[in-house]
């Protein structure tokens, strides 16, 4: 699966986007995000907050408590502000 980052998230990763293969007890975005902070220093410093990290599915935002299933890709994003 594709896992892709964005702004800041990408900027503490020090990647934009890795291939990952999750392990099977890793079902749900708020899961996956819980397993990626334990990667490393890195991780755990750019999802350190997880409940404002939002999240898209094959580029259909979802909340923490979606399950992964069989998606092709998943981006993980700060929250968007703008004006």
């Amino acid at each position: 699966m594709k896992l892709v980052y964005f702004a800041w998230i990408r900027e503490r990763i020090g990647t934009s986007s890795e291939e990952i293969e999750l392990p099977p007890e890793v079902e749900t975005i708020g899961e996956l995000i819980a397993y990626l902070a334990g990667r490393g220093e890195n991780y755990a410093e750019a999802l350190k907050v997880p409940e404002i990290i939002r999240a898209a599915i094959n580029q259909e935002h979802v909340e923490h408590a979606e399950k992964i299933g069989d998606a092709r890709e998943i981006a993980l994003f700060p929250p968007v502000t703008g004006g």
